[in-house]
């Protein structure tokens, strides 16, 4: 699995969500930016990006994942504090 492969399955799930994805091998790393996140809680969103990734996680081709999720409001203080 390749990062772009993850961005295309997460613009699938969070359509007009700002996505970035990077890894090592194995090991992936996803910012999502997204306005489905308001209101949320921090658990709550990471549950929503695992549902559309657990598959491949099942599967071994995601070892492992460490998952930032954003509103766009929540990105502009982080980014300005280079935070993100």
């Amino acid at each position: 699995m390749t990062p772009e492969e993850i961005k295309t399955l997460l613009n699938e799930a969070f359509e007009g969500a700002e996505i970035a994805a990077d890894s090592d091998g194995s090991h992936f790393k996803v910012r999502i930016v997204a306005e489905v996140f308001a209101g949320q809680r921090p658990v709550k969103k990471q549950q929503m990006v695992y549902q559309v990734l657990n598959e491949h996680i099942k599967s071994g081709a995601i070892h492992a994942l460490s998952i930032e999720t954003y509103t766009p409001e929540e990105w502009a203080k982080a980014s300005a504090f280079n935070l993100g």
